[in-house]
Protein backbone atom coordinates (compact mmCIF):
# COMPACT_ATOMS: atom_id res chain seq x y z
CA UNK A 1 0.00 0.00 0.00
CA UNK A 2 1.87 3.11 -1.51
CA UNK A 3 5.43 2.58 -0.01
CA UNK A 4 4.13 1.98 4.28
CA UNK A 5 6.13 -0.11 5.73
CA UNK A 6 4.16 -1.79 8.51
CA UNK A 7 5.91 0.80 11.14
CA UNK A 8 5.19 3.73 8.80
CA UNK A 9 1.33 2.47 8.35
CA UNK A 10 1.18 2.55 12.01
CA UNK A 11 2.46 5.84 12.58
CA UNK A 12 0.96 7.54 9.93
CA UNK A 13 -2.62 7.00 11.49
CA UNK A 14 -1.23 7.48 14.47
CA UNK A 15 0.18 11.30 13.89
CA UNK A 16 -2.82 11.78 11.69
CA UNK A 17 -5.47 10.74 13.15
CA UNK A 18 -4.64 9.50 16.45
CA UNK A 19 -5.89 6.55 15.76
CA UNK A 20 -3.97 3.16 16.52
CA UNK A 21 -4.46 1.12 13.55
CA UNK A 22 -2.95 -2.06 14.91
CA UNK A 23 -5.03 -2.57 17.17
CA UNK A 24 -6.68 -6.15 17.49
CA UNK A 25 -10.55 -4.98 16.11
CA UNK A 26 -9.32 -3.31 13.00
CA UNK A 27 -7.80 -6.77 11.79
CA UNK A 28 -10.83 -9.26 12.27
CA UNK A 29 -10.44 -9.37 8.01
CA UNK A 30 -7.20 -9.59 7.74
CA UNK A 31 -3.73 -8.35 9.05
CA UNK A 32 -2.87 -6.85 6.11
CA UNK A 33 -2.41 -2.84 5.67
CA UNK A 34 -4.95 -2.63 2.99
CA UNK A 35 -7.53 -5.14 4.96
CA UNK A 36 -7.43 -2.67 8.03
CA UNK A 37 -7.82 0.14 6.35
CA UNK A 38 -10.91 -1.21 4.63
CA UNK A 39 -12.35 -2.22 7.71
CA UNK A 40 -11.29 0.89 9.53
CA UNK A 41 -13.37 3.15 7.15
CA UNK A 42 -16.17 0.47 6.43
CA UNK A 43 -16.93 0.90 10.20
CA UNK A 44 -15.07 4.74 11.35
CA UNK A 45 -18.26 7.83 10.98
CA UNK A 46 -18.23 9.58 7.76
CA UNK A 47 -16.53 12.78 8.70
CA UNK A 48 -13.44 10.09 9.88
CA UNK A 49 -13.42 8.47 6.65
CA UNK A 50 -13.12 11.78 5.20
CA UNK A 51 -10.48 12.99 7.28
CA UNK A 52 -8.55 9.80 6.53
CA UNK A 53 -9.41 9.71 2.89
CA UNK A 54 -8.10 13.24 2.58
CA UNK A 55 -5.03 12.46 4.59
CA UNK A 56 -4.20 9.59 2.67
CA UNK A 57 -4.42 11.63 -0.50
CA UNK A 58 -2.11 14.19 0.83
CA UNK A 59 0.22 11.18 1.09
CA UNK A 60 -0.55 9.56 -2.37
CA UNK A 61 0.50 12.72 -4.10
CA UNK A 62 3.68 13.38 -2.21
CA UNK A 63 4.57 9.97 -3.04
CA UNK A 64 3.65 10.24 -6.39
CA UNK A 65 5.62 13.35 -7.01
CA UNK A 66 8.80 12.02 -4.88
CA UNK A 67 8.67 8.90 -7.13
CA UNK A 68 8.38 10.73 -10.70
CA UNK A 69 5.76 7.98 -11.73
CA UNK A 70 2.88 8.41 -13.42
CA UNK A 71 -0.75 7.62 -11.88
CA UNK A 72 -1.31 4.42 -12.60
CA UNK A 73 -5.41 5.03 -11.53
CA UNK A 74 -7.48 6.28 -14.77
CA UNK A 75 -9.82 9.72 -13.71
CA UNK A 76 -8.40 8.94 -9.70
CA UNK A 77 -8.75 12.60 -8.88
CA UNK A 78 -12.24 12.99 -10.10
CA UNK A 79 -13.47 9.62 -8.29
CA UNK A 80 -11.66 10.68 -5.38
CA UNK A 81 -13.94 13.56 -5.16
CA UNK A 82 -17.03 11.80 -6.22
CA UNK A 83 -16.67 9.96 -2.76
CA UNK A 84 -15.80 12.49 -0.94
CA UNK A 85 -19.39 14.15 -2.20
CA UNK A 86 -20.90 11.14 -1.28
CA UNK A 87 -19.84 11.12 2.43
CA UNK A 88 -20.58 14.79 2.88
CA UNK A 89 -24.04 14.51 1.29
CA UNK A 90 -24.55 11.42 3.61
CA UNK A 91 -23.16 13.17 6.76
CA UNK A 92 -25.38 16.35 5.80
CA UNK A 93 -28.21 14.16 6.42
CA UNK A 94 -27.22 13.09 9.82
CA UNK A 95 -27.58 14.97 12.93
CA UNK A 96 -25.58 18.17 13.23
CA UNK A 97 -22.56 17.96 16.01
CA UNK A 98 -23.99 20.58 17.98
CA UNK A 99 -27.82 18.73 18.21
CA UNK A 100 -29.22 16.46 21.47
CA UNK A 101 -30.62 12.70 20.33
CA UNK A 102 -33.70 12.66 22.73
CA UNK A 103 -33.69 9.83 24.48
CA UNK A 104 -36.34 6.76 23.42
CA UNK A 105 -39.40 7.26 24.20
CA UNK A 106 -40.25 3.74 25.56
CA UNK A 107 -37.22 4.41 27.91
CA UNK A 108 -38.44 7.56 29.18
CA UNK A 109 -40.24 6.57 32.44
CA UNK A 110 -37.05 4.35 32.93
CA UNK A 111 -35.18 7.82 32.65
CA UNK A 112 -37.55 9.58 35.73
CA UNK A 113 -36.99 6.92 37.45
CA UNK A 114 -33.74 6.46 37.74
CA UNK A 115 -33.13 10.08 37.84
CA UNK A 116 -35.04 10.08 41.22
CA UNK A 117 -32.62 7.24 42.41
CA UNK A 118 -30.01 9.61 41.79
CA UNK A 119 -31.20 12.28 43.64
CA UNK A 120 -32.03 9.27 46.52
CA UNK A 121 -28.17 8.04 46.82
CA UNK A 122 -27.46 11.61 47.99
CA UNK A 123 -29.26 11.09 51.53
CA UNK A 124 -27.53 7.46 51.91
CA UNK A 125 -24.22 7.11 54.14
CA UNK A 126 -20.85 6.84 52.49
CA UNK A 127 -20.65 2.85 52.44
CA UNK A 128 -24.46 2.89 51.62
CA UNK A 129 -24.19 5.54 48.80
CA UNK A 130 -21.03 3.55 47.08
CA UNK A 131 -22.94 0.41 46.59
CA UNK A 132 -26.27 2.27 45.85
CA UNK A 133 -24.11 4.50 43.39
CA UNK A 134 -22.67 1.41 41.78
CA UNK A 135 -26.26 -0.13 41.13
CA UNK A 136 -27.46 3.30 39.76
CA UNK A 137 -25.07 2.88 36.75
CA UNK A 138 -25.50 -0.59 36.10
CA UNK A 139 -28.99 0.35 35.85
CA UNK A 140 -28.17 3.69 33.57
CA UNK A 141 -25.77 1.81 31.34
CA UNK A 142 -28.55 -1.47 31.08
CA UNK A 143 -31.36 1.44 29.91
CA UNK A 144 -29.16 2.52 27.17
CA UNK A 145 -28.00 -1.08 25.84
CA UNK A 146 -24.48 -1.02 27.00
CA UNK A 147 -24.45 -4.43 28.09
CA UNK A 148 -23.14 -3.69 31.74
CA UNK A 149 -21.68 -5.99 33.89
CA UNK A 150 -21.65 -5.37 38.23
CA UNK A 151 -18.27 -4.16 39.80
CA UNK A 152 -16.09 -7.65 40.38
CA UNK A 153 -12.97 -7.98 41.70
CA UNK A 154 -9.79 -9.50 40.19
CA UNK A 155 -6.79 -10.80 42.54
CA UNK A 156 -5.09 -7.42 43.91
CA UNK A 157 -7.90 -4.87 42.34
CA UNK A 158 -11.39 -3.54 42.50
CA UNK A 159 -13.00 -2.81 39.29
CA UNK A 160 -16.47 -1.17 39.55
CA UNK A 161 -18.12 -2.35 36.60
CA UNK A 162 -18.16 -2.59 32.89
CA UNK A 163 -19.90 -1.96 29.64
CA UNK A 164 -19.73 -2.36 25.63
CA UNK A 165 -20.06 0.99 23.74
CA UNK A 166 -20.35 0.09 20.09
CA UNK A 167 -17.31 -2.61 19.54
CA UNK A 168 -15.20 -1.17 22.85
CA UNK A 169 -15.04 -2.83 26.11
CA UNK A 170 -14.78 0.01 29.06
CA UNK A 171 -14.15 -0.82 32.12
CA UNK A 172 -15.50 2.12 34.94
CA UNK A 173 -14.29 3.38 38.16
CA UNK A 174 -16.48 5.42 40.10
CA UNK A 175 -16.07 7.50 42.70
CA UNK A 176 -18.44 9.42 45.17
CA UNK A 177 -16.32 11.47 47.49
CA UNK A 178 -16.48 14.78 49.20
CA UNK A 179 -13.43 16.27 47.26
CA UNK A 180 -12.61 16.25 43.22
CA UNK A 181 -10.77 13.47 42.27
CA UNK A 182 -6.58 14.12 41.89
CA UNK A 183 -3.95 12.91 39.80
CA UNK A 184 -3.57 9.98 41.59
CA UNK A 185 -6.63 8.06 41.49
CA UNK A 186 -6.69 8.44 37.82
CA UNK A 187 -3.19 6.90 37.59
CA UNK A 188 -4.23 3.64 39.68
CA UNK A 189 -6.99 3.11 37.16
CA UNK A 190 -5.14 3.78 34.18
CA UNK A 191 -2.43 1.52 35.46
CA UNK A 192 -5.55 -1.36 35.61
CA UNK A 193 -6.53 -0.71 32.04
CA UNK A 194 -3.06 -0.94 30.81
CA UNK A 195 -3.30 -4.36 32.54
CA UNK A 196 -6.09 -5.60 30.56
CA UNK A 197 -6.08 -6.29 26.90
CA UNK A 198 -4.95 -3.84 24.73
CA UNK A 199 -8.24 -2.67 23.48
CA UNK A 200 -9.76 -1.81 26.65
CA UNK A 201 -10.37 1.56 27.51
CA UNK A 202 -12.09 3.13 30.64
CA UNK A 203 -14.55 5.37 32.05
CA UNK A 204 -13.97 7.01 35.23
CA UNK A 205 -16.92 8.85 37.03
CA UNK A 206 -16.34 10.80 40.22
CA UNK A 207 -19.22 12.86 41.26
CA UNK A 208 -17.11 15.61 42.69
CA UNK A 209 -15.08 16.43 39.54
CA UNK A 210 -11.86 16.13 38.68
CA UNK A 211 -9.08 18.74 39.99
CA UNK A 212 -7.33 21.11 37.09
CA UNK A 213 -3.83 20.45 37.96
CA UNK A 214 -4.75 16.40 37.98
CA UNK A 215 -6.26 16.73 34.98
CA UNK A 216 -3.25 18.42 33.62
CA UNK A 217 -0.68 16.07 35.35
CA UNK A 218 -2.82 13.00 34.07
CA UNK A 219 -1.99 14.12 30.82
CA UNK A 220 -3.57 13.49 27.41
CA UNK A 221 -3.49 10.48 25.08
CA UNK A 222 -4.48 7.92 27.62
CA UNK A 223 -7.17 5.23 27.30
CA UNK A 224 -9.83 6.69 29.89
CA UNK A 225 -12.39 9.22 29.53
CA UNK A 226 -14.19 11.22 32.38
CA UNK A 227 -17.49 11.91 33.46
CA UNK A 228 -18.68 13.51 36.97
CA UNK A 229 -22.26 14.11 38.30
CA UNK A 230 -23.10 17.32 36.43
CA UNK A 231 -22.62 15.28 33.78
CA UNK A 232 -25.07 12.03 34.95
CA UNK A 233 -27.33 14.78 35.82
CA UNK A 234 -27.30 16.89 32.39
CA UNK A 235 -27.65 13.78 30.77
CA UNK A 236 -30.94 12.70 32.76
CA UNK A 237 -32.69 16.13 32.67
CA UNK A 238 -31.88 16.65 28.89
CA UNK A 239 -33.15 13.46 28.11
CA UNK A 240 -29.91 12.77 25.92
CA UNK A 241 -28.52 9.18 25.10
CA UNK A 242 -25.98 8.11 27.18
CA UNK A 243 -24.42 6.51 24.23
CA UNK A 244 -24.44 9.53 22.05
CA UNK A 245 -22.51 11.45 25.51
CA UNK A 246 -20.04 8.31 25.66
CA UNK A 247 -19.22 8.56 21.64
CA UNK A 248 -18.90 12.24 21.77
CA UNK A 249 -16.69 12.05 24.69
CA UNK A 250 -14.44 9.88 22.87
CA UNK A 251 -14.08 11.74 19.58
CA UNK A 252 -13.17 14.46 21.73
CA UNK A 253 -10.62 12.91 23.78
CA UNK A 254 -9.44 11.26 20.42
CA UNK A 255 -9.08 15.08 18.68
CA UNK A 256 -7.64 16.72 21.63
CA UNK A 257 -5.99 14.43 23.97
CA UNK A 258 -8.55 15.86 26.99
CA UNK A 259 -9.91 12.93 28.74
CA UNK A 260 -12.42 15.26 30.30
CA UNK A 261 -14.67 17.41 28.31
CA UNK A 262 -17.99 18.37 29.86
CA UNK A 263 -21.18 17.64 28.63
CA UNK A 264 -22.40 21.07 28.47
CA UNK A 265 -19.48 21.66 26.12
CA UNK A 266 -20.07 18.87 23.64
CA UNK A 267 -24.26 20.29 23.06
CA UNK A 268 -25.95 23.27 23.13
CA UNK A 269 -28.97 23.00 24.97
Amino acid sequence: MLDFSDTGFADFFSTELKINIDEAKYAVRGTSKGKRLRYFLQNCDDATAIQTLSALWEYRTDYLARSGEDDPVKNVEARYRSLLDRLSATGAKKSKDNEIDPAPEIDRIKIAKIKTDLMQVTSLSPQARGFAFEKFLKNLFDIYGLMAHASFRLQGEQIDGSFQLGNETYLLEAKWQGKPTGVADLHVFHGKIEQKAAWARGLFISTNGFTEDGLIAFGKGKRVICMDGLDLFEILDQEISLSQVLERKVRRAAETGCPFIRVRDLFSY
